[in-house]
């Protein structure tokens, strides 16, 4: 039986195998996003802390399109899809990060769990198919590099640690809300 602690996350597994501990910390790390993102409006999304022009609505939207990028594009090799297949980005390489602030709360919070669902079926297909080492269908054009979804999942790991960080920040700064 999953644990699930305070807040509502499933806690990752303490003795899983490699794929269930994996996907178990990148699961708690998308929860406790989730909960730093929870009950805010269109000015707590757009609040920063300090000097950042990091906000928890552009947090939201960048981690979406991460999501978009390494499970769909990357994994399946599948073109973007809207809203990423319309962007410029040449004209701004932190388009998904300043069009936040353009967004409703509802419309980043659903673009992110819209995200989120389609990573959690394409990286089910890839773990019946052909497991943790399956490689990309995507190679860098320059370093031929191609990653296996155990970097992916590593990787996404690390992503969502980091602005888990950040959001704790944020969060805190907008209306006291404290804890991992």
């Amino acid at each position: 039986m999953t644990e699930i602690d305070e807040q509502g996350r499933a806690v990752p597994p303490t003795a899983g195998g490699e794929a269930e501990t994996l996907l178990g910390f990148l699961e708690f790390h998308r929860a406790t996003l989730a909960w730093k993102c929870a009950d805010l409006d269109a000015a707590g999304l757009g609040a920063t802390v300090g000097v950042s022009t990091m906000t928890l609505g552009g947090m939201l939207k960048h981690l979406a399109y991460v999501e978009e990028w390494w499970f769909s594009q990357v994994l399946h090799g599948r073109p973007p899809e809207a809203p990423w297949s319309t962007v410029d980005w040449a004209a701004d390489e932190d388009w998904d990060w300043h069009s936040a602030a353009d967004d409703t709360p509802e419309q980043i919070r659903d673009l992110w769990q819209e995200s989120v669902e389609r990573s959690r079926a394409l990286t089910g297909q890839v773990l019946a198919d052909g497991g943790l080492d399956t490689l990309a269908v995507r190679v860098g054009e320059k370093t031929g590099f191609q990653p296996s979804l155990r970097w992916i999942l590593f990787h996404m790991v690390e992503e969502y640690a980091r602005h888990v960080g950040h959001a704790d920040l944020i969060r805190e700064s907008v209306d006291g809300l404290t804890g991992e």
